[in-house]
């Protein structure tokens, strides 16, 4: 292990899906190969692991070196940084300034509270022994000498809401389960996540998959399940991985399977995949998926903590919620319910994504101004445009707008202000989104989602979407909002499930705010954001064109035409709309018409 004089050496790599995708893995193996070339065994401790989500994905490969307790974190890592590295920092005591993490990284990170997310990229997500290290499963150990009753009231008291959907209050729903008639009871687990842009669920599982386990267990004591499933996505195949390493791992430690944690109860989990459809989000399409039959929701006039899977009082809770859990029982309700706003307790983690300096995962106190989150934490919209909106609650949530950036996050605020805080997606937008087209594009995920079941969905957000086609492309009339109005408010009361009825938010919520947009392309036939192109034209202004010809070289089209340092021209019969001179042009020459 090498003498009393040796360094300690800590090499944490970012490997959640933004770091795998960047080549965490590859910057793992090279920075093994470089400790072994350089014989540092002798007189090093070093360990080299592989963490979760460090939240700051647009900066991965994330790699924090730590010697003999100071950390130094690392951006954009690659295997040929890996040797100077070591050779400077490791070996010479140097840290090599020049790839360390900017100003930036630290403001990220200022204002976020790190609760459920504190050990991703702590800890290395197979290891069950670095979980435990950290305090894990000691509060499942805890909740199992206590009482059902006690556990449940505990839940209540911290104000602890659904983080999957509509926030409905935790403790009750497990105090509706547990009063359910019955032997037989599920507990499980939504890892459905299919909002666009959302990656917080496959985060927590692919960083931290023993909380989510922990969670579970605590919630069947109190509930009086023996068995529970977790729904997650096929498409996340390192989450699966993961929480299947993480699963084995509990049952050899016997906090699952028989008699767990030497006690008399009994308790395990099953993994069951999902194939992508959107609507098995939906809490009783997903039973009916588990169940092996086609993922459609069903009538709610019975709850399905009466009568959910099997037809078994079953209690389902997305992967945030759980990850919640152990913390509450550790550390009690009292500390959590500190923590947030007045009705919206704890934090929430968003994924932070779109027209934004800093894309990554997010988790702040509930009750953050917003304008915290897109300018502070976020740094802001790229190429120093405008912020106009952001989207919230995934299709299901809508458009808020800039008027409304100090407006507190948390569940309350969001519904008034016409959106919803769903799973937690965050899509920001600048002057160039079109909200028109925003609203089409969530409309028609809807359909395409959709599983075809009830009327008002089926055909009504159809007819949505080819009203707001029509409007696009300039047929649009003066009937055409009233229409949308119309549909939306009947869809919205008549829809079997919260994806029909949710489904019109996107064009409430933008009517609501930018009904000027669509006015403009019904009366005007203009396209202000200069994305519809059968509304949309671009021209050259010939005093700010220096010449540059980057415009002409890009154009795929051949449109544009111009000697060197002279004013080019578009010709607008060979130009097709596809933005690439706008997006190009250094001088702001290219303008929209």
């Amino acid at each position: 292990m090498g003498s009393t004089t040796a360094k300690e050496i800590v090499i944490s790599v970012c490997a959640g899906t933004g770091g795998v995708a960047a080549g965490g893995f590859n910057v793992i193996e090279a920075f093994k190969a470089e400790l072994d070339k350089n014989g540092l065994s002798a007189n090093y401790q070093p360990r080299v692991h592989k963490v979760g989500c460090r939240g700051f994905c647009a900066k991965d490969v994330l790699v924090d070196v730590q010697v003999d307790g100071k950390t130094e974190t690392y951006q954009f890592v690659t295997p040929e940084k890996v040797a100077p590295i070591v050779s400077e920092h490791i070996v010479g005591g140097k840290p090599v300034k020049k790839w360390l993490v900017k100003k930036d990284y630290h403001i990220f990170h200022d204002k976020q509270q790190k609760l459920v997310l504190a050990n991703c990229g702590q800890i290395d997500p197979e290891s069950i022994e670095e979980y435990i290290a950290a305090g894990g499963y000691r509060a499942a150990s805890k909740a199992l000498g206590m009482g059902p009753d006690e556990i449940i009231e505990i839940i209540k008291a911290s104000g602890l809401r659904g983080r999957g959907g509509g926030g409905f209050p935790t403790g009750i729903k497990w105090e509706s389960c547990r009063r359910a008639s019955g032997v037989v009871k599920y507990v499980l687990c939504n890892a459905d996540e299919g909002d666009p842009g959302a990656f917080m669920d496959r985060s927590i599982i692919e960083g931290n998959p023993h909380a989510v386990i922990e969670g579970m267990i605590i919630g069947a004591h109190a509930i009086g399940s023996v068995e529970g499933f977790v729904y997650i996505r096929a498409e996340y195949p390192l989450a699966v991985e993961r929480l299947r390493r993480a699963l084995e791992q509990a049952r050899e430690k016997h906090f699952l399977g028989k008699k767990i944690f030497g006690t008399e109860m009994d308790f395990d989990i099953k993994i069951v995949l999902g194939a992508g459809a959107f609507v098995c989000g939906e809490s009783t399409a997903l039973m009916t998926s588990i169940e092996d039959k086609a993922g459609e929701p069903r009538p709610k006039y019975v709850h399905t903590t009466d009568r959910g899977l099997w037809g078994k009082p079953s209690n389902l809770n997305n992967v945030e919620t759980w990850a919640n859990v152990p913390m509450i029982i550790e550390k009690g309700a009292k500390w959590y319910a500190g923590i947030g706003s007045e009705r919206s307790k704890g934090t929430k983690i968003f994924s932070l994504v779109g027209k934004i300096n800093n894309t990554g995962l997010v988790e702040v106190p509930m009750g953050i101004p917003l304008r915290d989150v897109i300018f502070k934490i976020g740094g802001g919209i790229p190429k120093k445009k405008q912020f106009k909106a952001v989207q919230t609650g995934g299709p299901s949530g809508g458009c808020i707008p800039a008027s409304l950036l100090d407006m507190p996050l948390d569940y309350e605020h969001l519904s008034e202000a016409g959106s919803m805080m769903g799973s937690g997606g965050m899509i920001v937008m600048d002057e160039d989104t079109c909200m028109v087209d925003v609203s089409k594009y969530f409309l028609q995920f809807c359909v395409d989602e959709g599983c075809g079941q009830c009327t008002p969905c089926r055909e009504g957000v159809f007819q949505m979407v080819r009203l707001l086609n029509e409007i696009t492309e300039g047929k649009g009339t003066e009937k055409h909002i009233g229409l949308l109005e119309e549909l939306a408010a009947t869809i919205k009361d008549t829809s079997l499930c919260a994806l029909g009825t949710s489904a019109p938010n996107p064009v409430i919520s933008t009517l609501r705010y930018f009904r000027d947009e669509y006015e403009a392309h019904i009366f005007d036939k203009h396209c202000p954001a200069g994305v519809c192109k059968a509304l949309t034209h671009f021209y050259i202004d010939a005093d700010k064109c220096t010449g540059c010809t980057l415009c002409a070289r890009n154009c795929p089209a051949g449109a544009i035409t111009g000697e060197k340092k002279e004013p080019h021209v578009i010709d607008q019969d060979k130009c097709i709309v596809c933005r690439i001179c706008y997006e190009n042009c250094k001088f702001g020459a290219v303008q929209k018409g």
